[in-house]
């Protein structure tokens, strides 16, 4: 048996971002994302977290991950590279556990957002050339080096070109369909022959091969700003990506009816109450409108809630919807609203916000949260909507819909 061992490093002391590793992550502590990468893999056979810091190595064994030992802190300050992390982890295996790995995978926990094959791919390449070190991912890159200036002699002088092209004269000057392709190396995954490591004491050995990975993946958390911007990007992305949570299912084709929720989903989920107990709710007249669109499409659109007040009965009637309000097992009513429209469940969409709607996202082809949901709903949605309850949500799975059908 071919031995691949995942290694994430993960030391406590963050500047940029304290507490990186184990911050919440779009749900989930970064970490989790780079520890399923290893334990999802098909081929991935051991996970291990190098860390010096006691609260990141609990949270990853709750994750899945293994952690053997703790790193010293000597391999765990500001200036320490990858490779004393790696010899580390590798000369304790040995001399511990007698275990000596084929092939060495590094899983960096800041480029969380990786591609589904991502880790398998990059290892049966290594396996399949046994000239290759190691792999690497890598991006076409976003800025062609053979454009870009040194300022040798300063500012008040003429400027050099960095990189020369055999052929062309000005490469600068060359459009650059003539360019030779440039790729930019990211941290999604690193494939290594332990040899590198504890032979060439290289983090990549002198023959490395790519892995040529999507650049709407790139994603590197260096930074609060690049924290907020690909959080952003795992819950509105609609992405398939390694998640610590179950995989998120695309969208169906066709979907041949919608369900909601109604608190907080059609509604901004507030009442407002009177003297007498009268409630109201807001909703989003642009949300009736998509409605009314989608069904005059013909996908049936019908409400499910768990609230019993009057408002819901009044405001889907105005829609001209049917409802079934008062219901504490929305799945129950699901499946009975599925057969009965003669419907393929796997193309219906449920919309939900909290709770109580989770147990009906198994049972359609796609959950889906509002921008607004409960944690957990947002958690295990596969799509997650970009606008609030009551503020639009409505209306941008309807045009969604409308836009494949």
């Amino acid at each position: 048996m071919t031995e691949i061992l995942a290694i994430i490093p993960a030391r406590g002391g963050s500047k940029g971002i304290p507490r990186k590793n184990i911050r919440n992550f779009a749900g989930y502590p970064l970490i989790a994302y780079s520890i399923a990468a290893g334990l999802k893999s098909e081929l991935v056979t051991r996970v291990i977290v190098s860390t010096d810091d006691d609260e990141i190595a609990e949270v990853s064994r709750e994750y899945g991950a293994e952690t053997p030992f703790m790193r010293p802190s000597v391999f765990a300050e500001d200036n320490t590279t990858d490779l004393p992390v790696f010899v580390h982890a590798l000369e304790w295996l040995a001399e511990n556990e007698d275990y000596h790995p084929d092939v060495v995978v590094q899983l960096r926990p800041t480029s969380p957002i990786r591609p589904i094959d991502c880790v398998d791919d990059a290892i049966r390449i290594l396996l399949d050339n046994p000239e290759a070190d190691s792999v690497r991912g890598v991006v076409p890159a976003g800025q062609n080096p053979h454009k870009m200036w040194r300022l040798p002699d300063g500012e008040n002088a003429a400027m050099r070109n960095l990189l020369d092209v055999d052929g062309i004269a000005e490469p600068y000057n060359a459009p650059r369909q003539s360019l030779p392709p440039i790729y930019w190396q990211t941290g999604h995954i690193d494939a290594i022959r332990p040899r590198a490591i504890l032979e060439q004491k290289s983090m990549t050995g002198s023959n490395i091969f790519p892995l040529i990975i999507d650049p709407n993946y790139t994603v590197d958390i260096d930074n609060l700003s690049d924290w907020a911007k690909y959080e952003y990007l795992v819950k509105f992305g609609n992405m398939q990506f390694i998640s610590p949570g179950p995989d998120r299912r695309p969208m169906p084709e066709p979907v041949k009816a919608l369900f909601l929720d109604f608190d907080g989903v059609m509604t901004d989920n507030r009442v407002w109450t009177d003297q007498e107990g009268r409630e109201t709710v807001a909703a989003s007249r642009g949300d009736g409108f998509g409605i009314q669109m989608l069904v005059k499409a013909g996908v049936p659109v019908i409400v499910i809630s768990k609230e019993r007040n009057p408002v819901v009965a009044a405001r889907c009637k105005k829609l001209g919807i049917p409802y079934r309000q008062g219901i504490d097992d929305k799945t129950d009513v699901l499946k009975r609203e599925q057969a009965k429209l003669g419907v393929d469940p796997a193309e219906t969409i449920f919309v939900g916000n909290d709770l109580n709607d989770l147990p009906a996202f198994p049972f359609v082809g796609w959950g889906v949260a509002v921008a607004d949901a409960h944690p957990e709903v947002l958690q295990k949605a596969d799509f997650v909507l970009s606008k609030n309850g009551g503020h639009g949500a409505v209306r941008e799975i309807c045009d969604l819909i409308l836009s494949i059908l």
